[in-house]
């Protein structure tokens, strides 16, 4: 048994650690992982089998925070808990095995043996996702009508619903609402490379990675093939430049791992803002402009205004 464990009884962090609807797990001071509990499994997608003996930072979990740093490589929670023995709290985002982030909050605490040496730490994460917050048209349609059956987003109609609705809102309350659109680079070649089973997993881990990182209020859609439409209601140029940062950032920062080949993938983002003066289709329209920009420039990253607002990694 590691020798951080030697004091724990095996039957209990067996029965009662993997019973806990949390993941948990425990790394030496080298960050292997020595223990992974069911909760971790459920949450991540990686087994035991994955990741033990492994470092936390091998191809796995690959904490990321809003700004799209790898917090593996940099500000590493356990690690810096193991150099001054603080407990950490931090809220990430969670590379999954099925290669979407999700958000997951995370605790991390130093292990000390019996004469008070830290010999590793200990990493307790749990869900952290805020659901999609359906209106109240969604709410009066069969859910199948308006979702995308392929990942459980807004569908095209949902897409023009809650356009309307916002549209609705703006007008009566003076209340803008944000348009971003946003299409997967090179996805015929990923398609033509990997086959369409491989293209399908790509366009779900996209999608969730969107809804996982985005406010309840925010409005997901799939328009079909690798086109995606994002409503932000109540929106400002500043919220705009964030999201699609962060989206931008975040898909970089995931990939898919095809029996031992890691696939990566990103995206190109347009968004614009809507005003008094302007229909909902006029505000597309401008979207669609920003994000034919993004194209051009080589794809993989983000336009508003007619300016590129972060560069490639």
């Amino acid at each position: 048994m590691p020798h951080i464990l030697e004091n724990l009884d095996k039957s209990f962090y067996m029965t009662v650690l993997d019973a806990l609807n949390d993941g948990v797990y425990f790394v030496n001071r080298k960050r292997r992982v020595l223990y992974w509990n069911k909760g971790a499994e459920r949450l991540s997608g990686f087994t035991a089998e994955d990741v033990l003996g492994k470092s936390c930072a091998d191809h796995t979990l690959n904490h990321v925070d809003d700004e799209g740093n790898c917090l593996c490589l940099q500000g590493c929670p356990l690690a810096a808990c193991m150099r001054d023995g603080q407990s950490r709290e931090v809220d990430v985002y969670m590379h999954h095995k099925a290669g979407h982030r999700i958000p997951v909050s995370i605790r991390s605490f130093p292990i000390r043996n019996e004469v008070g040496k830290i010999t590793g730490s200990v990493e307790v994460f749990k869900d952290n996702s805020q659901h999609l917050t359906m209106v109240s048209e969604f709410e009066s349609l069969q859910q199948e009508v308006v979702t995308d059956p392929l990942t459980g987003v807004g569908n095209r109609r949902f897409a023009d619903i809650s356009l309307d609705r916002l549209q609705v809102m703006q007008s009566r309350e003076y209340k803008p609402y944000g348009v971003i659109v946003a299409d997967i680079d090179n996805f015929k070649s990923i398609n033509d490379t990997w086959g369409h089973g491989v293209g399908d997993r790509v366009i779900v881990a996209i999608a969730k990675t969107m809804a996982a990182i985005l406010r309840p209020s925010d409005i997901v859609c799939r328009l079909g093939g690798d086109e995606f439409l994002i409503l932000l209601p109540n929106a400002s140029p500043r919220g705009l430049e964030i999201v699609g940062n962060r989206l931008d950032l975040l898909i970089k920062e995931s990939w898919m791992d095809l029996e031992g080949e890691m696939l990566s993938f990103s995206v190109s983002i347009g968004a614009a803002l809507s005003d008094m003066g302007k229909s909902a289709e006029a505000v597309v329209e401008q979207a669609d402009k920003q994000l034919y920009l993004s194209k051009a420039e080589g794809r993989g990253c983000f336009h508003l205004d007619g300016k590129k607002l972060n560069a490639s990694r």
